[in-house]
């Protein structure tokens, strides 16, 4: 059996035992010896690739809360506030007015032929743009005759023009929560073209066959997402929200199938409904994964209690919205939420629990208690996603509890200047994303992209949850800033644990997936603040070394 040595300038193993080598010796796609040149000499005859010689590796980055729509979202027209880089290399500048906005879409909709055709759009955040909100009026400057649909940066909320709402069914007597009215003029009553949380979102989605969600499912799409995670040195990533249907599988055994292939994908199954659905969905994950292979790893299940902080939706506790604003929406009312936990739990599945607010991680902590209590069950490893508000009590109980968090430290450069301002003022806004806390208390943590909500880039990640700046530069919470090393660990063997893959990937040491990233720099030696700045210069997957997209 063939045997190679990778050669590197240094290897970060994230394995305390062992933090650090300069070799690493390779068979049948996983570690065999990690050491120095030396050591190799004892698995007998191998090969050396020195091609890393100068460069430093690490662990292949594991992405603990993505979604691989994130790829496909680019076959639409980006009109975010930051600007962002597409699977290509393209760099599409932000909008940042609501003109910039109309101005991109009146574009696109002059190059549409088909008249009939919806036009959709991605990545708008109105928390930019002051108190105004977007509404119809907007929109059908764009077009009076086609649906116009703009799905926020956080996925909670959506846009649409009026030829949207008239096709969808929505009118002044719709009575489902979230759909937004012009409040006075002469139009009060109406719907005004802002739809908040999924139940209002559902006729939309409906009229365009959920296009925005279907696109994490072709196999194109997934090739796109596999460009944007090797640019990120990510080699482990989820999709926490997939109904596990027999196309959505296909697709995913398809392209993880094939050798070349450079992610392993984690696919999360999303509950959504009532016990007979729930008992279903438990058949249909454990059918899953007798089906997955090394590439595909099924058994997770994603459970969404609230919404989005930015889009006023999220469940707080007292004091509320620093701004006043009305408290958010419950995605799963507290009683089903609840249930909902209980009933995978005892199926033995490890839960995602979406929390946003402090309300919905309290009510969460509930249910994984009396789930507990019901069925105990050691080394649940349920892990709360998100988990921006949560204080040092409801870490504390998560310890006890055994639960995990995944922060989305990302929020803090992205919107902590208007978390700061508007949603939750500068004392809860300090501790948000609460790292430090996690780890002096015990928990074990992860910190995530949520990609497409922010760009895919553990590093970037990794240097928000060290630094804490926000796009203003201002620091948000300076006890909360953690070490580089514990930041790296978050995105490697932290992530890992949560997925309940530790054994698998996440470390470099013997028995793991020969996964690895590829840097110019030494991430422990240069300045924190730097961090981000680390070059991504290629991955390698079960051994394999692949280009990064656009090289030979």
């Amino acid at each position: 059996m063939t045997v190679t040595v990778f050669q590197a300038r240094k290897i970060l193993t994230m394995n305390p035992q062992q933090p650090e080598a300069t070799h690493v010796a390779v068979r049948d796609g996983r570690v065999l010896a990690v050491g120095d040149l030396e050591r190799m000499l004892s698995v007998g005859r191998f090969t050396l690739d020195d091609r890393y010689a100068d460069q430093v590796l690490m662990p292949g980055l594991v992405e603990g809360h993505s979604h691989l729509m994130a790829g496909g979202l680019w076959m639409f027209t980006f009109v975010g506030y930051h600007a962002r880089t597409s699977p290509d290399g393209k760099v599409w500048e932000g909008c940042r007015d609501f003109d910039e906005v109309i101005a991109r879409l009146v574009e696109v909709e002059r190059g549409m032929t088909d008249p009939k055709a919806a036009l959709l759009a991605w990545g708008f955040d109105p928390i930019f743009f002051g108190t105004e909100r977007m509404t119809v009026e907007h929109l059908d400057r764009v077009s009076t005759t086609r649906p116009v649909v703009v799905l926020h940066a956080s996925q909670h909320l959506m846009n649409v023009n009026r030829a949207a709402l008239e096709q969808a069914g929505i009118t002044r007597d719709t009575d489902i929560e979230g759909v937004a009215r012009f409040q006075d003029g002469e139009h009060a009553g109406e719907p005004n073209g802002e739809l908040q949380e999924f139940a209002a979102m559902f006729p939309i989605t409906r009229l365009t066959g959920n296009v925005f969600r279907v696109t994490g499912a072709d196999p194109k799409c997934l090739r796109m997402f596999g460009q944007m995670a090797q640019l990120a040195g990510v080699t482990t990533a989820t999709d926490l929200v997939n109904d596990l249907s027999d196309g959505n599988h296909a697709a995913l055994a398809e392209v993880t199938a094939d050798p070349d292939f450079p992610v392993r994908f984690v696919p999360a199954y999303i509950s959504m409904d009532g016990a007979t659905n729930r008992a279903q969905g438990g058949e249909r994950i454990r059918a899953r994964q007798a089906a997955g292979n090394d590439k595909l790893h099924y058994g997770l299940v994603k459970i969404v209690a609230d919404g989005s902080i930015q889009g006023f939706t999220a469940r707080l506790r007292w004091p509320g919205y620093h701004n006043g604003a009305p408290n958010g929406i419950w995605i799963l009312p507290p009683a089903e939420l609840k249930a909902a936990i209980k009933d995978f739990h005892a199926q033995g599945f490890q839960l995602h629990i979406h929390t946003n607010g402090d309300e919905a991680t309290e009510v969460a902590l509930d249910g994984i208690e009396e789930a507990l209590a019901a069925h105990p069950r050691w080394d649940h490893r349920h892990t709360l996603q998100h988990c921006q508000m949560a204080d040092e009590a409801q870490f504390r109980r998560m310890a006890r509890l055994g639960v995990c968090a995944n922060l989305f430290a990302n929020h803090l450069y992205y919107w902590g200047d208007a978390h700061r301002e508007l949603t939750m003022g500068p004392d809860r806004a300090f501790r948000m994303d609460a790292c430090a806390t996690a780890l002096r208390h015990g928990v074990p943590m992860a910190i995530h992209s949520d990609a497409p909500i922010t760009p895919l880039g553990p590093l970037f990640t990794a240097w928000c949850a060290v630094n804490r700046l926000t796009s203003s530069g201002r620091q948000l919470g300076t006890a909360e800033c953690i070490p580089v090393a514990d930041a790296l660990y978050a995105i490697t063997m932290g992530a890992a644990f949560t997925l309940s893959m530790d054994h698998l990937v996440g470390s470099v040491e013997v028995g793991k997936f020969a996964d690895f990233c590829v840097l110019d720099d030494d991430p422990l030696a240069i300045a924190p603040e730097k961090l981000h700045e680390v070059r991504i210069a290629g991955t390698v997957i079960g051994g394999r070394p692949l280009p990064l997209p656009g090289q030979a």
